[in-house]
């Protein structure tokens, strides 16, 4: 049986889509960060490159592009997985 969850496109969370997905839904390093229930460094981190959504946080930021409507098909890495 399928469900929703394993149905989801694997996504690879790369610099560029999480702070495309944050200017998506218009809001501060603070409020995504809140959002997620990291701290708001972490979310810096993932914007700047230092680090990449693993896990929970990458299973989460998909499952709130999908709500957005958010699709992410520009950029460095185009040539990536994309949620359409």
């Amino acid at each position: 049986m399928r469900t929703e969850a394993n149905s989801r496109k694997k996504l690879s969370w790369d610099s560029y889509r999480v702070r495309a997905l944050r200017e998506h839904l218009g809001v501060t390093q603070q409020e995504l960060s809140e959002e997620l229930g990291v701290r708001q460094q972490t979310v810096s981190e993932w914007e700047s490159g230092k680090y990449e959504p693993r896990g929970a946080s990458a299973r989460i930021l998909t499952v709130v592009a999908e709500r957005a409507g958010f699709s992410y098909q520009a950029g460095p890495h185009s040539d990536r997985d994309t949620l359409s």
